[in-house]
């Protein structure tokens, strides 16, 4: 019998010095990003104001009268500008957030996270919170060294301004958010009559501003990156939208590498660019190291493209060693702006853009219904005449008063009965009744269709058309 081989085991069982134990529950390291100097923070200091300030400036703009952007919740309307949106136009809501997504998916395709970088409310606001903290409490250093510190006179005095221009900032954020729905300049006077003694503001009013409220000062004050990383779906499915031509900020890791401290490791033949020291970490936002490569909480801020070109720029080397770029300029190769799926997301951007601009162009900013009398199909007057009654509702959707015409269009031999005109007040609406009938000793009408019509007396532009029935009682 032949000597059966035994099969070689090793044991791979680590040993105790060299386990590692990771927790899958491991408490979250704080990040105090550093304030840095630079092109790409001038870009985003200005991006972040004009994000900020256009929030809070849009609801004191008056148009007509009134709010220029307004959602009216009670009156059913919608107004922007000299634009006003009933809920029969919800498609255009539709129709613009389609076009806000589209938007989006072309500029990621193009040039990665720019968005999240530059004029994200979760980034804008942050940069704000952090701003109040670097300014109150010191730059990173000093933030780290009071996180230590025991609690003291200062440390109180410093922690409670802080809070409190935190809140303040979140409290104007949540009124201006309402503002958008209630007029803000009514707002604003009911909330400081209710300082005075006089609380004038609605439960549903003062949810709002408190949700918000809390909400900005939970998500600005302490979550910050963690809404970047685990809470908005965008970091995940970006990587399906990315390709190698896609604008990414990266380290060129042939010029960095080796990394090297100290002036006499630079001289060295085979030294890299990088001298390693962390300063790229220091100021990202989300603690991420860029070295390490692309990753998904990387959120295209380019503040270490800032911190890295100044350290070049001491060092004496040209800047560039972390910078915007895209995976295939990495490698050598050409980068394609011109390819598929970009031509593909920018065609549909342009002409759902170019249908949706058409549509609001044609939109007429009336509606005509016609309801007729459920109780009767048709009548025989006390003249013999058969009739039949309808109700016509008109909706003017300007934001002026207008008076408009009504005709109507069917068989020869019936006749109008009642008002030729109609007027109608700003964003009103006015119901109005009407007969058509026909003498059956002159005329003989049979059962069809008939068609109304609503024209405005001064813009002959504006034309409804709707069509009902005319029931004659004969075949």
């Amino acid at each position: 019998m032949t000597e059966k081989k035994r099969i070689t085991t090793i044991d791979v069982t680590p040993r105790d010095s060299d386990a590692v134990e990771i927790s899958l529950y491991a408490a979250r390291e704080k990040i105090h990003p550093k304030s840095i100097n630079g092109r790409f923070e001038r870009i985003r200091q200005l991006t972040v104001w004009s994000t900020m300030g256009l929030y809070l400036a849009m609801p004191w703009v008056q148009w007509d009268g009134r709010q220029a952007v307004w959602f009216d919740l009670p009156g059913r309307q919608f107004h922007i500008f000299s634009l006003s949106f009933w809920p029969q136009d919800f498609v255009f809501l539709s129709w613009l957030l389609i076009l806000a997504a589209f938007a989006l998916f072309f500029v990621t395709v193009l040039a990665g996270r720019v968005y999240c970088g530059y004029v994200c409310p979760q980034t804008t606001w942050t940069r704000f919170f952090t701003s109040i903290e670097d300014w109150i409490e010191g730059d990173r250093s000093a933030r780290f060294k009071l996180d230590a510190a025991p609690w003291t006179a200062s440390k109180i005095i410093k922690r409670t301004s802080k809070h409190s221009a935190w809140l303040f900032l979140a409290l104007i954020t949540g009124i201006t958010f309402v503002g958008y729905f209630t007029p803000i300049t009514e707002l604003v006077y009911r909330l400081s009559q209710g300082f005075l003694g006089s609380w004038e503001i609605g439960g549903w009013e003062a949810f709002w501003i408190g949700f918000f409220t809390l909400a900005t000062y939970m998500n600005a004050g302490w979550m910050r990156e963690q809404v970047c990383m685990y809470m908005c779906p965008y970091a995940r499915f970006q990587s399906v939208m990315f390709d190698d031509d896609t604008l990414i900020v990266s380290y060129d890791e042939r010029r960095g590498e080796p990394r090297t401290r100290g002036a006499k490791s630079r001289d060295e033949s085979n030294a890299g660019d990088c001298i390693d020291c962390g300063l790229c970490v220091q100021v990202c936002p989300t603690g991420i190291d860029i070295r390490d490569g692309l990753q998904y909480e990387c959120i295209t801020c380019a503040a270490c493209i800032d911190a890295c070109d100044l350290v070049m720029d001491k060092v004496g080397k040209p800047h560039g060693l972390i910078r915007y770029t895209t995976q295939h300029a990495l490698e050598g190769l050409k980068t394609r702006i011109l390819r598929p799926r970009l031509i593909a997301y920018g065609a549909v951007l342009t002409a759902m853009t170019v249908m949706f601009a058409a549509a609001l162009w044609l939109r007429v900013p009336a509606e005509l219904d016609v309801i007729r009398d459920r109780t009767n199909l048709y009548r025989i007057a006390s003249d013999g005449s058969i009739e039949n009654s309808y109700r016509l509702e008109v909706m003017n959707k300007t934001q002026r008063s207008q008076t408009f015409r009504l005709t109507f269009e069917g068989p020869d031999g019936l006749v109008w009965s009642g008002p030729e005109e109609i007027y109608v007040s700003a964003g009103g609406h006015a119901t109005v009744g009407v007969t058509l009938g026909f003498d059956p000793f002159y005329h003989t009408v049979a059962t069809g269709p008939v068609w109304f019509y609503l024209e405005d007396i001064d813009e002959q532009g504006i034309r409804r058309q709707r069509e009902s029935r005319f029931i004659s009682g004969s075949p």
